[in-house]
């Protein structure tokens, strides 16, 4: 497996990292690794999912980086899903913001 650098943000934070991860890295672990360097440093940690997004789009978490064609010093952002904490436990009549 090759290391791939890659640019990274974590959303609400104000700097950009450098972050090695391996090309056989899942999304979970991507945004582990981003977090690493952001979460209890300048940002609190949350009760929700973290997602990656890439060129626009939010990338399964399953995905492996090779999958997801992610090069070298390709430009990611993470951030805390909070669509999935505030319907979590929910089935799709209990939502109070959908109509019955």
């Amino acid at each position: 497996m090759a290391m791939v650098p890659l640019q990274a943000v974590f959303r609400g934070d104000f700097l950009a990292l450098l972050v090695p991860v391996d090309d056989g890295d899942t999304m979970d672990v991507v945004a582990q690794k981003v977090a690493h360097h952001v979460i209890h440093r300048r940002l609190p940690a949350q009760e929700a999912p973290m997602r990656v997004q890439y060129n626009d789009r939010v990338l399964p978490t399953d995905q492996t980086v090779a999958q997801a064609g992610l090069s070298p010093m390709s430009f990611v952002e993470v951030f805390y899903d909070v669509r999935e904490r505030e319907h979590a436990g929910m089935d799709r009549g209990s939502d109070p913001r959908r109509p019955p």
